[in-house]
């Protein structure tokens, strides 16, 4: 066994020494450039497959990066069509409002109408203070209703503060002085208001007195006793004295005279 493993290893190199020299150098030649070629072509194929390895990285990389944005858009998306729908059911919610206005602007007009009909009846039927005043809040009123330029809710705003100025007058004293119509003859008085129970008035030189009788719609005179109660009731609106108890007469329409 020994013998043929010797004869086999020593037979290519016997078949080199029998071979011509040229013969050698030519295939020895030829077998470097086959290995040339060959380490040269599997450069080029390593080169080609580190070439698609890096493509193929890029466009992992690439499709990551489209995948990531398709997510983020997608988001996005969902949060746009969720903001949609809110603003498709607030649109919804504004036209059945804009719907309920329509409906309560063809309401609320008449009534607002209906109530300086009221006021004005109410002040014609009031006993007769700052008439001027109050007469022309009312003509201020029916005329603002007939603008185009003041909204419905700032008509109704005033119509309301017309009401509540009314109301605040039977809370309040007040004392101010304008003409008094008597026979032809419009004087220059003190009038004392308190609440809407009584209405009086004082001349300037103290020495005449009387109050409004809403039962014959005319001005009753005082006697003389009553004079220094008015005038103490004009300094106590003027808060020129402290209030303090008044004694003055009030005409009641259920009985038909004084108490």
């Amino acid at each position: 066994m020994q013998l043929k493993l010797i004869t086999r290893r020593i037979w290519p190199l016997a078949l080199l020494t029998a071979l011509p020299l040229g013969a050698v150098a030519g295939a020895l030649e030829e077998a470097i450039d086959t290995q040339v070629n060959t380490d040269q072509a599997a450069q080029q194929s390593q080169q080609r497959i580190d070439s698609l390895a890096d493509g193929t990285i890029d466009m992992v990389a690439e499709y990551r990066d489209v995948l990531q944005q398709t997510q983020s858009l997608k988001a996005y998306n969902d949060q746009l069509e969720t903001l949609v729908s809110s603003q498709r059911t607030e649109l919804t919610s504004i036209a059945q409002q804009l719907k309920n206005i329509e409906t309560t602007q063809r309401d609320i007009v008449p009534l607002m109408t209906q109530m300086i009909t009221v006021l004005e009846q109410f002040v014609a039927l009031d006993i007769p203070f700052l008439q001027e005043e109050r007469t022309n809040r009312i003509v201020a009123l029916k005329t603002m209703m007939g603008r185009a330029d003041v909204s419905l809710s700032e008509k109704y705003r005033r119509i309301m503060e017309a009401y509540q100025v009314e109301t605040e007058y039977g809370r309040t004293i007040e004392a101010y002085q304008a003409g008094l119509p008597s026979d032809g003859d419009n004087r220059t008085v003190d009038f004392l208001r308190i609440g809407r129970t009584s209405l009086y008035y004082l001349t300037l030189d103290g020495r005449e007195a009387g109050f409004w009788d809403n039962n014959s719609q005319a001005w009753q005179p005082l006697p003389g006793s009553y004079l220094q109660a008015v005038a103490d009731g004009l300094k106590v609106a003027r808060k020129q004295l402290p209030p303090d108890l008044l004694v003055l007469p009030v005409k009641t329409a259920a009985a038909g005279g004084e108490q």
